[in-house]
């Protein structure tokens, strides 16, 4: 058996984070099946896993910062090894040598390390259960990473953690319920309390207590009852602690049966049910952790038997504590299943509201919200009609799923028919982002452009993951947006599938892209040394100038690309660009390459001041 941690440190937050997305990868699709609580949207399962996803990525990051730092070798392992167990072994792989348990390997400090774990779930939580769930993971954390590594790296310092991520997390919404994940992770906190022994005897009683918590859910909430089924996000957090056990003990909890309600009259068994009731069925039937385990969806405020909000508003938040108590109480009149959690000056709000401005309005107010999302539930959703009256979408033959780096480009991309996904500045999405984006575009054949060399790894995993769900997936690696473009233009539905992707492939190919930027610190570069604040252009991602203008380096980078010959030239402009600079070399192309035309769009807020593409 390979070696165990006995006590926390950050290769065991590593390793527990490895295997709890695992164990949500797993359990996604039957928890996601089962959601009826507070909304019946299917999404819980997804909702936990992309949040997960996003905390293992920011471990991660530490410990390849960490490495780069050292310079040493990055420890295998990941958000994606095939085994979490290769996260926990890392040290071992590089070293030749075993981990004791009397001494820590050297690495990440344990602070930075949960530090990471409770902002990356924070930054990428989705819905009420990842929402939730981001909470729990910070107030683990405000414990584990108090005053040094040796403080709370036993027994009793997890012990501590569970009980203020409880306590924390209900605080977090507004209006607790019992019966859902709030109650589990109670249950959780309290059966660690009176466990006596290590971390792994601690992980086991609390994962033995919330399973017991999580069996009692449906006696503590009636739309449970009457599915017959247990609160999905109680069922995620589960899981999570099963990994926490798995972490500590090397071997995974043992699957229990889930049992079914006394008397109970299991939704759909005599009437041929399909779709959600159906699978509701057959989750309450099968063992935990065979289906990927029951569960139900784990927000902690009521949801209206007939009629709700029509929107769910999800949002980051930069704001001062006393605004965001103000932002509270308004969110509270305007809708329901309202949760904020985070701290430090960085929050996540999540509400179901009827006037998603409003919530938003409220945000502006509090501080700057962004990474804004809202999302209609539908005229036909359970939410406002009852579980399981949703009639099914057809799929469509295909769809275009691309990366974008700008609210403006986001809407030309979702103009032209393709679905998008926004990475932000310094926020690449993960691959579990793009397969939602997959299953969002619901195409039996999907084109994905990633429009990022740094993302053809991330693309290649999501596109791996939606073909193993029955999506025809190619894969077209663009460098960048410009790219993209070229490809969507000459992109045609009713074309053979090899043939549009043949066809799109060779335009984007044949578009070479260049970028405008500033300069964030010294450097040395391809061009000589840079200084921070100078302004960059990049060609196929090497910088080939080096300025103080950013309207005369454009030029220069255009002159340079277009030296090789052209027919079309695409500017994108970002925020910060100059309000002339469109203007400027419109005319330059004009005035020098007469058979060649410009077209210009905005960029919005994307990270370069200037985007370039040569057709």
């Amino acid at each position: 058996m390979p070696q165990v941690p006995q006590r926390l440190d950050a290769s065991a937050v590593r390793a527990w984070c490895g295997f709890a997305l695992r164990a949500l990868g797993r359990a996604r699709e039957e928890i996601d099946a089962i959601n009826v609580y507070p909304v019946a949207d299917g999404d819980t399962g997804t909702n936990l896993y992309l949040t997960v996803e996003s905390a293992t990525a920011a471990v991660e990051a530490v410990f390849a910062g960490h490495a780069a730092l050292a310079g040493g070798k990055e420890a295998p392992g990941g958000p994606e090894a095939s085994d979490g167990r290769e996260a926990l072994d890392g040290h071992e792989a590089v070293t030749g040598q075993a981990v004791s348990p009397s001494r820590a390997p050297e690495g990440p400090a344990l602070a930075d390390a949960v530090h990471a774990m409770a902002h990356g779930a924070l930054i990428g939580a989705r819905g009420n259960s990842g929402t939730i769930l981001a909470q729990l993971l910070r107030g683990m954390a405000q414990v584990l990473a108090a005053d040094s590594d040796a403080t709370h790296t036993d027994g009793q310092g997890l012990r501590l953690a569970l009980r203020r991520a409880a306590d924390s997390a209900r605080q977090a919404v507004v209006h607790p319920v019992e019966g859902t994940v709030l109650t589990v992770a109670s249950a959780a906190a309290d059966a660690a309390s009176g466990a006596e022994g290590d971390c792994g005897a601690v992980a086991r009683a609390a994962y033995e207590g919330a399973r017991a918590a999580l069996a009692a859910t449906p006696g503590q909430l009636a739309v449970l009852e009457r599915a017959g089924v247990v609160d999905a996000g109680g069922r995620g957090l589960v899981a999570v602690l099963g990994a926490l056990v798995e972490t500590f003990t090397g071997e995974a909890p043992a699957a229990a049966a889930v049992p079914v309600l006394a008397g109970h009259a299991r939704v759909g068994a005599d009437s041929g049910a399909t779709g959600l009731h159906a699978r509701v069925d057959a989750a309450v039937t099968e063992p935990l952790g065979e289906l990927g385990e029951v569960g139900e969806c784990a927000d902690g405020t009521p949801a209206p038997e007939e009629g709700g909000p029509a929107f769910e508003v999800i949002y980051l938040l930069e704001a001062e504590d006393a605004a965001v108590a103000r932002l509270r109480d308004r969110l509270d009149a305007l809708g329901d299943s309202l949760v904020v959690v985070g701290g430090d000056g960085l929050w996540n709000v999540h509400v179901h509201v009827d006037d998603a401005g409003a919530a938003v309005e409220a945000g502006v107010e509090a501080g700057r919200p962004y990474r804004i999302r809202i999302t209609h539930f539908g005229l036909d959703d359970a939410h406002t009609t009852g579980a399981g009256s949703r009639p099914v979408r057809e799929r469509v033959e295909r769809a275009v799923v691309a990366v974008v780096p700008g609210e403006g480009l986001a809407g030309l991309y979702a103009e032209a028919g393709a679905t998008t996904v926004l990475a932000r500045p310094g926020e690449p999405p993960a691959s579990g982002e793009l397969v939602e984006a997959v299953r969002r575009a619901h195409a039996r054949e999907v084109v994905l452009l990633p429009n990022d060399a740094e993302l053809r790894h991330t693309a290649a995993a999501a596109a791996e993951q939606a073909r193993t769900e029955g999506v025809r997936v190619a894969l077209i690696p663009t460098r960048s947006a410009v790219q993209g473009i070229a490809a969507l233009a000459v992109h045609e539905p009713g074309r053979r599938f090899d043939e549009d992707v043949v066809a799109m492939t060779s335009a984007a190919g044949a578009t070479r892209y260049a970028e405008v930027e500033v300069a964030e610190r010294q450097s040395w570069t391809m061009a000589g040394i840079c200084q921070a604040g100078d302004i960059l252009g990049l060609i196929e991602g090497d910088v080939a100038v080096i300025g103080s203008d950013v309207t005369a380096t454009a030029e220069a980078v255009l002159n340079r690309m277009l030296a090789a010959g052209g027919e079309m030239v695409t500017l994108v402009l970002g925020d910060e660009a100059p309000d002339t600079i469109a203007a400027h070399l419109e005319s330059r192309v004009r005035e020098s390459y007469l058979a060649v035309d410009t077209v210009v769009y905005r960029g919005g807020r994307q990270g370069a001041l200037l985007l370039i593409g040569v057709e």
